[in-house]
């Protein structure tokens, strides 16, 4: 392995130990609906971030208050010494993705003897958290 590749696989190993990274498998949600309240979140700070789920009325909100949550639990087991930057609102949501999951089919009578299928969503939900980078004035 090259001096070069090296480097970057060091590079890669320090920004994950810093990061931390929470994923919530076959919520019984639609990925639409879940998206929605994830766009609410996304590159926002972490209490604020908790606040605004907190207050959501949305139904999948209450599942993705809780991965964040389970994702600063992460972050502050993998960053002791940092707990500070928690508190002064530098942690924040880097990445949120929402994918689907699998489908429940089911059939349901439909007018003149036909079967309409409904399909039952779910989906993935993973969360990164970081902290942000100090701007430096020039």
């Amino acid at each position: 392995m090259g001096k070069r590749k090296r480097l970057m696989a060091e590079r890669l190993k320090e920004a994950k130990k810093v990061t931390a990274i929470a994923k919530l498998n076959d919520v019984p949600t639609s990925p639409r609906k879940m998206r929605l309240v994830a766009d609410t979140v996304r590159g926002v700070e972490v209490n604020r971030a908790r606040d605004l789920l907190k207050f959501s009325k949305r139904e999948a909100s209450i599942r993705l208050e809780k991965l964040l949550r389970s994702a600063v639990a992460n972050w502050e087991a993998k960053n002791p010494d940092q707990s500070k930057e928690l508190d002064n609102g530098n942690v924040y949501v880097k990445t949120i993705m929402v994918d689907g999951g699998r489908q429940l089919k089911r059939i349901r009578p439909c007018p003149q003897g036909r079967a309409g299928r409904i399909r039952k969503r779910s989906n993935h939900v993973t969360v990164i958290l970081d902290v942000k980078k100090p701007v430096e004035n020039k």
